[in-house]
């Protein structure tokens, strides 16, 4: 069979597996080596020109902590990542249920959800780059 002859529910399943195989790939690599410690991690471009944090940034040191299990340590590094884990999760189990009982799927957020956390992760960059006391603890 050529690779032309092969059906597209066929390519689904490899590629959904090829992503976790390098899901889990990347995962280890994240568990074994510190992003503070080794510098072959990508650098966050907004911080290098600007100096400024962005909502992303210390999202790759939380997620060493938490693979650790170092929860308050994920939460000092970045926040946002933490706190939106659950929320993720359930999307992607109601992502997943809906298409094993074959159903549209949808988010089932309204817009306004939608907007209103890019509005408080938008406030929460701007508060990670305020200086003063309580806002060092929104930085990593």
């Amino acid at each position: 069979m050529s690779a032309s002859a092969i059906p597209f529910k066929a390519i689904r399943p490899t590629a959904l597996a090829l992503s976790a195989l390098f899901a889990m790939a990347a995962g280890l690599v994240l568990f074994c080596f510190d992003p503070r410690q080794y510098h072959f991690y990508p650098v966050c471009f907004f911080h290098q020109t600007t100096g400024l944090l962005c909502p992303g940034c210390g999202g790759l040191r939380a997620v060493h902590q938490l693979l650790h299990g170092y929860w308050a340590a994920a939460f000092r590094f970045n926040p946002v990542l933490v706190v939106s884990l659950p929320i993720l999760a359930w999307l992607g189990a109601r992502y997943c249920w809906q298409k094993v009982r074959n159903q549209p799927a949808s988010l089932g957020l309204s817009p306004l959800w939608l907007w209103v956390v890019l509005a408080a992760v938008l406030v929460i960059s701007v508060l990670r780059n305020l200086p003063g006391a309580p806002f060092a603890l929104l930085r990593p």
